[in-house]
């Protein structure tokens, strides 16, 4: 797949908690290759930092040539980037990695943790069938209203504050739901007890990696993780999580 790099602009930007911001970028061509779970670099205006961040689409739309990136605001990157305002410019390249496979007309459970939530967005708008989207927060909510237009949402605070006290398994066994095939987004611990429950109860299961990246593009081996099978690229067991990823059949990563 062709991968585009732009300045493109900023349509609008607004907080959605005091760290995770949401922002709407004009870029035409981008969004119409778009798939859910796909990711973009984000170039800085820092010449210091030459690396860009690498940010999953939150929502596509084809319509009006624009990408949603909703990010939590962790370095000086992405706070720079929590300041930009409508029609400022943006460099950003993608659409990056592979995305998530559709395995429609089966029952899904769409799993989000912390700023892994975002790219399921797409995802839940793209999918067909019966939809359970499970969202696990540490406190503060964002997005959960959203995904209500696509199927049920169950959530867990880590704090208790809101849905179901502890993570995201917590929520299933809480309220006994099941599901055909899993997809999944958020940090390792989540993914590593999602694929356990995946191979105990017989559920096809893909995961989407999060990880900090360098080039984006497959080149430098900077977002490696371990694999059951060899790596084409290098010859070891290691899968680029840039490149060969994001999303994986959780059976063929470590965790």
């Amino acid at each position: 797949m062709k991968k585009i790099k732009m300045t493109a602009k900023v349509v609008s930007q607004e907080a959605l908690t005091s760290d995770v911001f949401s922002m709407w970028i004009q870029a035409d061509e981008i969004s119409a290759a778009a798939r859910p779970g796909q990711f973009i670099s984000v170039y800085t205006k820092d010449a210091g930092r030459l690396l860009p961040r690498p940010i999953s689409l939150c929502e596509t739309d084809r319509k009006q040539g624009r990408l949603r990136i909703v990010y939590r605001v962790v370095g000086a990157g992405t706070s720079e980037f929590s300041r930009y305002r409508e029609g400022d410019e943006i460099t950003v390249m993608g659409p990056l990695g592979n995305g998530f496979p559709l395995k429609n007309k089966k029952r899904a459970f769409l799993i989000g943790g912390g700023i892994g939530i975002p790219p399921m967005l797409e995802l839940a708008k793209s999918l067909d069938g019966e939809k359970q989207m499970v969202l696990g927060y540490r406190d503060s909510l964002f997005l959960n209203r959203e995904f209500e237009a696509y199927g049920r949402v169950y959530v867990a605070t880590e704090d208790g504050s809101a849905g179901t006290k502890g993570n995201v398994l917590n929520a299933i066994y809480e309220n006994g739901l099941a599901a055909d095939v899993i997809y999944a987004c958020g940090p390792a611990p989540m993914l590593r007890a999602l694929k356990a429950y995946a191979e105990e109860n017989g559920v096809e299961c893909w995961i989407s990696l999060e990880e900090r990246m360098a080039c984006g593009i497959g080149a430098c081996l900077a977002c490696v993780c371990r694999s059951k099978e060899p790596d084409e690229h290098s010859h070891v067991h290691n899968k680029r999580i840039c490149k060969d990823g994001p999303v994986f059949p959780a059976q063929e990563v470590e965790l």
